[in-house]
Formats: structure tokens, C-alpha cells, sequence
């Protein structure tokens, strides 16, 4: 018996586990997802589900030990769906498709290798010249998460990031409003006999619906104001009950801000920063322990008294009222933003593969190559060319001399 056990081990005669059917192919990719390593990111931008299915597809994944952890994704999950558990963040950065949620910090550019393809917000106003620089003198292909745009010209990411950040927005109010956490004692939204919470939210985007709606839904009373009177219209669409809207007017906006409980700041830039549309003289008047939630932090913010926090220190206090200027607000529900920018950027991934890599889709798709910033050694995006005074290449320019 024991000679013929040992004849069928050299004869393969004993059943073997099947290996995954894996369809290798030109356009396959290398993704690598190192742990990141700044602001308290609990966010990674692919699910395990996701990348078993990149793995059928022929591509290969590298993930860092730990970097699903703060998403509650474990290294076994990974390892399950295919991908390979790097020790260390130097083995992911072989990798030619970085693709994780925060910019590149120092030691992470003396990893990544030159010629390599990053996908990652920016966080514009965090950055000086030297970070494009160091981006261009290892000619790495950049996409930022701020400028990556559908066929319909949405911003998948920023779209869903807001509406993460919108609904959450409510309950970090709520949670600063009690007297659990020395704010002014009262409940966010209204019961019988009592006045309603006032909420002030600037801007009628993506953070403000879901933020109004959520409001509603505890019963605040709601002023919501922003520059445009189109954008002001579409959000009493969208959610389908009268509401008050204002154009922002000093003498109107600095009255609700007053008597406001919490003021929500979600305007986003439209020319790289964020609006500054309440000063330090509007703050100074709220009422004690008011909160301050500003969601547009991350591109400068729109209150004078704003100044970026973490999730570790979250919170302080200006003239008495109670700051929140946390930029990745959606990372304190790390799963479901997980889950979210994971929805988004499979699709493409593998579109990518198929079509036979970035440079493809780049020039194929001109709603992806928006996302582009920098690309072999210079920078594609107009305005931070401009804001930092280094040469500018339009890849629309190329793509009219591809065809």
C-alpha cells in the first residue's frame, strides 16, 4: 500500500484542487494597494468581492498586510479572492497601478517606481509645488479622485463621497450638540412643545441634499443658501418639500447664522478653493456652543475660524463655538465608503484591462482622461499648472495628433 500511495503522488493519480480559471491577457494589470499611512484613513478603494473578480479576470492584485483592516476587510478575505499579502509597502509598490485613497506622502514616493500609474485624491490645497515635482521627475501618470468624470460628466467619487458625507453630517451634529460632549444640551430636530434644532447649511450640492434630507427626517428647521439661484431650485426638486433657500446675502446669511444651532460649510471650489463665505465677526455672534461642521476643509474650507482637524482630535473651540473640520468625514464609516468607491472604480478597472491599459483608456474615453493631472513628466491639469507656476501639457492635444 505505502508503494503504491507513493506511485500516485508521482503520478498525479491522487485528486488535486482545482486552481481558478484566470484569463491572462495583454491588457492584464498589476494593482497595488499599499495601508495607508496619513490622516487616520480608514478607506481602501477595493473590496475583496472586487478584486476576485479583477482576479478572474487576469489581473493581479497586491495588498498590503493590515490595509483592509479599518474597512473591517481581513488579509484572509483578500488572500481568499485571489490577491497576493504583501509584508510590506515596498513589495506593493512594484506594482505599475497604485491605487489607494490618500495623496503620496514622503516615504511612499520612495517606493512607488517611475513610470508607474496613481490613482488617489489630491487634497489640492494640502500640497506645494514640491509634491507635483516629485510626481513629474519620476514621470508617474496621476489620477485624482476630484477630477475623475463619468460619460454624463458626473464626478462619480466626489458624488458619492458627499452623499457618504452628507447623511453623516447630522449625526456628528448631533453627537456635538449633547451634553455627553460639553455641547449646548439639546437634541438634534424637534419634539412636542419644543422649538426645532436651526441648521444652516451652505451650498445646495450633493453634502446638502443628504444633509437636509437627513435634518427633515429628525424635524430641524432647515436654511440652506448658495450663490446660484439653478442649484437652489434643483435641491428643492430633489427633495420634493418647500424649504427656505436664500441667495447668499451678507445681512440675510449673518441673521441665520446667529441663531443657528449648526452651520454645515459644503461649497465646494469651483476654481480649486473653497469659498470663504462666513467670517470670523459671523462666528463671534453664535450662540454658545453652537457647532460648526465645515465638509469643504479639504479645499480650504468656508469659514474664516476653520482649520483642519483629524479624527483622533476632531473638534476645538472659536470664540466659544464648537469647531469640526475633519476633510475625510466619510472615512469614519470606512465599510460603506469602502463600498462605495469600490462600485466605482471596478467598473473602470476592468474597462481598462480590456481596452489595454491606462494610456488606452486615457486616450479612448475622453471623460477619464479629465482625471488626469499629471502624465510623463508634466502636469495636464490647467489649474494647478497655473497656481504653482509649472509647464503645462493639454492631453486633449494629444489625442487630436493620435488620430
Amino acid at each position: 500500500m505505502t508503494g503504491f500511495e507513493e506511485l500516485a503522488k508521482q503520478t498525479a493519480l491522487y485528486p488535486q484542487e482545482a486552481p481558478a480559471a484566470v484569463k491572462k491577457h495583454n491588457g492584464s494589470l498589476m494593482i497595488g494597494m499599499p495601508k495607508e499611512v496619513s490622516l487616520q484613513e480608514n478607506r481602501i478603494a477595493l473590496t475583496p468581492e472586487a478584486v476576485n473578480i479583477l482576479v478572474r479576470h487576469g489581473h493581479e492584485v497586491l495588498v498590503e498586510k493590515g490595509a483592509g483592516e479599518g474597512a473591517k476587510f481581513s488579509d484572509n478575505d483578500y488572500s481568499e479572492a485571489g490577491a497576493r499579502i504583501a509584508p510590506s509597502p515596498k513589495e506593493v509598490y512594484d506594482a505599475n497601478l497604485i491605487l489607494k485613497v490618500e495623496p503620496l506622502v514622503d516615504q511612499e514616493f520612495d517606493y512607488i517606481k517611475t513610470g508607474s500609474t496613481l490613482i488617489s485624491a489630491v487634497n489640492l490645497p494640502n500640497h506645494e509645488k514640491k509634491y507635483f515635482e516629485r510626481l513629474n521627475s519620476k514621470k508617474i501618470t496621476a489620477l485624482g479622485y476630484e477630477y475623475i468624470e463619468d460619460k454624463v460628466g458626473g464626478m462619480p467619487v466626489i458624488r458619492a463621497m458627499s452623499e457618504i458625507a452628507g447623511s453623516t453630517v447630522m449625526l456628528i451634529a448631533g453627537e456635538y450638540l449633547s451634553s455627553a460632549n460639553s455641547g449646548r444640551g439639546v437634541i438634534l430636530g424637534g419634539i412636542t412643545g419644543v422649538p426645532p434644532t436651526k441648521v444652516v447649511i451652505l451650498g445646495a450640492g450633493t453634502v446638502a441634499e443628504y444633509a437636509a434630507r437627513t435634518a427633515l427626517g429628525l424635524g430641524a428647521e432647515i436654511k440652506i443658501f448658495d450663490k446660484h439661484i439653478y442649484k437652489l431650485q434643483r435641491l428643492k426638486y430633489a427633495i420634493g418639500q418647500h424649504i427656505y433657500t436664500s441667495i447668499i446675502e451678507t445681512d440675510t446669511l449673518s441673521e441665520a447664522i446667529q441663531r443657528a444651532d449648526v452651520v454645515i460649510g459644503a461649497m465646494r471650489a469651483e476654481d480649486g478653493l473653497s469659498p470663504i463665505v462666513v467670517t470670523q465677526e459671523m462666528v463671534s455672534h453664535m450662540k454658545l456652543d453652537a457647532v460648526i461642521i465645515d465638509v469643504s476643509i479639504d479645499q480650504g474650507g468656508n469659514f474664516e475660524t476653520s482649520r483642519m482637524t483629524t479624527h483622533k482630535a476632531p473638534t476645538y473651540k472659536f470664540q466659544n463655538v464648537i469647531h469640526y473640520c475633519v476633510p475625510n468625514i466619510a472615512s469614519r464609516v470606512a465599510h460603506t465608503a469602502s463600498l462605495a468607491l469600490s462600485n466605482i472604480f471596478l467598473p473602470f478597472l476592468l474597462q481598462t484591462g480590456t481596452i489595454g491599459g491606462i494610456e488606452e483608456m486615457m486616450f479612448a474615453n475622453r471623460w477619464f482622461m479629465k482625471g488626469v493631472y499629471s502624465h510623463n513628466g508634466l502636469l495636464t491639469n490647467a489649474y494647478i499648472a497655473k497656481k504653482f507656476n509649472m509647464r503645462f501639457k493639454d492631453l486633449s492635444l494629444l489625442l487630436a495628433a493620435r488620430i
